[in-house]
This record gives structure tokens, sequence and C-alpha cells, in this order.
């Protein structure tokens, strides 16, 4: 009896371990079968989730403006939009109606026809654009969405002819307008003004009471401090023997209230050429300013009124300047460098400095010359700049001709320009070309990356800033 049940117990341990062993073989083909199919969900989820998104796609966006492409009769304006990728490149994202009119306040010829700064412009936080309407005399506020497409959010009148520049800080918006009572007989005698709006969370404009300040001269561009204290206006036609003002105002400055209102009169007003002066150089039809770190104020000088006073001509143009102050606690103007080169007197190279950007660290800056289709780099240094390329970047200039209409029928005309927010990419118009070059930046040298054409008008455009 005793050998036949341990033979029965060893038979039952053998059942029982083949028992296990099947079972543990099915618990593994289970558990494989079960691998298997959570692989195969993880593998479509990232399937799935290899598709780009604009926001893995796209670090930023560029936005350029048509100005309602005035040399053909078609004042609708519009901004392109563009994503902007890693290494600079950009891709075309749409095309967003600003319900107002671009205009022509030149010569004719299609190059900078409003002759300003910012007529497109941003918010630091990159939440809001802001366009100039000119043939409308409106100002149009973008918000800016997560995928760098624009939403129209309101429209207001500028409060005079001719909007032609933008300058926002916390919340408030000042525009500049070419001429106060719409009389216009050429840029020499026309005198215009600025006006303020509060902007709300929606992007909303509400108008500043009492806000419109009137200028003795055409105003050009108008800037913010980096502190907020004090808004500067640079105009084009200082020292204009046409004037009525009789004004040689390079630059004012007015102080900014709490309310984003202004003082009643500039604390501050300064040039860097008086008239008739004894060198004999051209008057500054100062265009493109930024103000940066403590205060200090850089202006570009294309040099086209003539000594005197009276209206430039294009055979008497002399080469630009590039002209800093420092804003003081008084509101005070105290000039440092007065009209740095930005060419080469000999030859009068560097004719139309007019725009400029600086560099993340503020320490290089790049002036765009519209007649010679180059970027001249500068070192800056607490107000002390001095030229350090003329051309660090060159398209297709005018060349040493002195016929006008050969010139604008050569030039690309290389206009407004913006940096890229991480300071790595420069965005550049071509005025003449509807193109925008871009360029990698590297210290103070720059580098090609492409051109973007076929998306804006080849003459009229004007107004370009980056994210």
């Amino acid at each position: 009896m005793t050998n036949q049940r341990m033979v029965r117990q060893e038979h039952r341990s053998e059942v029982l371990a083949i028992a296990s062993e099947n079972l543990k073989l099915k618990n593994i083909k289970r558990l494989t079968a079960n691998l298997a199919a959570a692989l195969l969900v993880l593998f479509l989820i990232s399937c799935e989730d290899d598709t780009p998104t604009v926001e893995d796609e796209f670090i930023g966006a560029v936005y350029a403006m048509n100005n309602g492409n005035g040399q053909d009769q078609n004042p609708t304006n519009s901004i392109v939009a563009y994503g902007r990728s890693e290494d600079g490149t950009l891709t075309n994202i749409g095309t967003f109606q600003t319900g107002g009119d671009g205009g022509d306040f030149d010569g004719g010829e299609g190059l900078d026809p409003l002759i300003s700064a910012y007529a497109l412009t941003k918010s630091a936080d990159n939440r809001f654009v802001f366009a100039v309407n000119a043939g409308s005399n409106t100002i149009t506020s973008f918000l800016v969405n997560d995928d760098y497409t624009l939403s129209l959010a309101d429209q207001q009148n500028s409060g005079g002819t001719g909007p032609n520049s933008l300058a926002y800080h916390n919340g408030v918006l000042y525009v500049s307008n070419i001429d106060a009572d719409g009389i216009f007989n050429g840029e020499p005698d026309q005198e215009g003004n600025i006006y303020g709006f509060q902007v709300a969370d929606d992007g909303s404009l509400s108008p500043i009471s009492s806000s419109v300040r009137n200028l003795g001269t055409r105003p050009s561009a108008v800037q913010f401090s980096p502190d907020g204290d004090w808004l500067v206006v640079a105009s084009i036609n200082s020292g204009s023997s046409a004037l009525a003002s009789g004004s040689e105002d390079e630059l004012v400055v007015y102080q900014v209230n709490a309310d984003g209102s202004l003082s009643n009169a500039p604390t501050a007003a300064a040039t860097s050429t008086l008239r008739n002066n004894a060198e004999g150089r051209n008057l500054p039809s100062a265009i493109g300013f930024q103000i940066v770190g403590d205060n200090y104020v850089v202006v570009t000088e294309a040099r086209e009124f003539r000594p005197d006073g009276t209206p430039p001509t294009f055979t008497g143009l002399q080469s630009g300047s590039i002209s800093t102050w420092q804003i003081l606690a008084d509101g005070s103007l105290n000039a440092i460098n007065m009209d740095v080169p930005s060419g080469n007197r000999a030859t009068e190279s560097g004719r139309t400095a007019c725009w400029l950007d600086f560099n993340e660290d503020e320490d290089v800056f790049f002036v765009s010359n519209a007649i010679e289709a180059g970027l001249a780099s500068f070192s800056f240094d607490a107000g002390q700049v001095q030229l350090l390329d003329e051309l660090a970047a060159e398209g297709t200039g005018a060349g040493t001709t002195t016929d006008p209409a050969e010139a604008f029928g050569r030039t690309q005309g290389w206009i407004d320009l913006w940096i890229s927010d991480d300071g790595r990419h420069l965005y550049q118009l071509y005025g003449l070309e509807g193109t925008i070059g871009v360029y990698g930046i590297n210290g103070s040298s720059l580098s090609f990356i492409e051109e973007i054409k076929g998306d804006l008008p080849a003459t009229n455009t004007q107004g370009i800033v980056a994210i």
C-alpha cells in the first residue's frame, strides 16, 4: 500500500508540475499578447503624434504689410503672415485684411511710400500686432493666435491724415500722422501730429482724451523709451525752409503720464545739424530710430534737405549718418555722437540710411540703405557708435548713377527690417521687389539664408515685424 501511495503521489506531483508549466505558458502567451497589443496602440499613437502641428513646425512668425499696393490703384490693405522655422526660413500661413486702405505719400516711385518706420509693430509679449491704414486714416489692432494667424480686434480713426508709424508700451498705443490739416503740397511743408489710445486685453482701442499733440514737422517714426516714461517722435523735414512753423526739431520728447496722456509740451527737442551749418551738410531726414538700454536714442539720418533748407534733389543727396542722444531724468536730451557716417563721405555712399534694428545684446545694430540695397553694421556702447562694415549684406543697388529714373529702376530698395525675438535672424523688406530677404546673425556678421517672393506687391509695401 505504501509503495502504491508513493507512486500515486509522485504521479500527482508530475501532473501538478505539468499543469503549472502549462499555466505559466498560458500566462506568458497572454502577457505577450497583451504586450503586443499595448505596443501596437503606442505605435499608432506615436504615428498620430508624428504629424507636425503648427506649434511643432514654427517657433515664431513674420508679418509684412502690402500698404494697399497703391501703385496699381488697389488701396485695400492687408498683412501677409509667415510661420518662422528654427532655421529662420519662412512659410506663408495666410493673408489678413486690415479693414482699411493703404496709401502713397511719397513721390510715386513705389519705394517707402509712407517715409516711415514702424508702420507695422507689435507688443513686447507678442499678443498684439498693430497696423496703419494710411489711405483711410485709420489704425487696426490684431490678436496673434497660437498658430500665428491674426484675428482683427479693432479699427479706429488715427486723428490725422496719413498715419505712418506706431509705438506700443504697456497697454498704450500712439500713432503719428503725416499731416494734421489734410492739405498736401508735398513733403517739405507737411506738419503732422500724434494721437494716443488705450489697448484693452481683447485688443480693442479707446482714444485717450486730449492726447493729440500737433508737431511742427512731418513725423517719420514714434517710439516709447524702454521704461515707458518718454515718447519720442522723429521727423524727416526738420529745418525745411517751407515749414510754416520754422521748426528745426529732428527729435521731440514728451513725458508719458500714468493714464497714457502726454505732457502738454515737449520736454526736449534736438537736431544733429542746424540749417546753414558751416560744414555744408545736408539736413538730417530721420526715419528709423530706436531707444535702447539706459534711454539711448539711436537715429538713422538720410541727408536729403539741402543746408539752406530747400527741397532735396537726387543728385544732391549726401552720405547718410547715425546720431545718438540720451534721455536724462528730467526729459532733456544729451547729445553723444552726431553725424557718424554710414558710408564713405568721399564717394557719398550710404546715402539713404533709413532703418535700423539691434541685436539681442544691444551691442550691435544693422542699418538698411534703400538706394544702395545693403545693410551696414555698427557697434554700440553707451551711446557711442562705430561703423563696422558698410556692406554686411548687399543686394542689387542703384550703383553710382545720379539719374533717379535709372536708380529706382535698378535698385531692390531695401527698406524696413526687423530682427526676430531670439536675435538669430534678420528679415529685410525689399521695397521695389516685393521680397523678404532672410539673414542669419552671427555677432556683427550676416549670412544669407533665403529670399521669399510672390506674396507681396512689387511696390508700395511698407512695414515688417518678426516674433
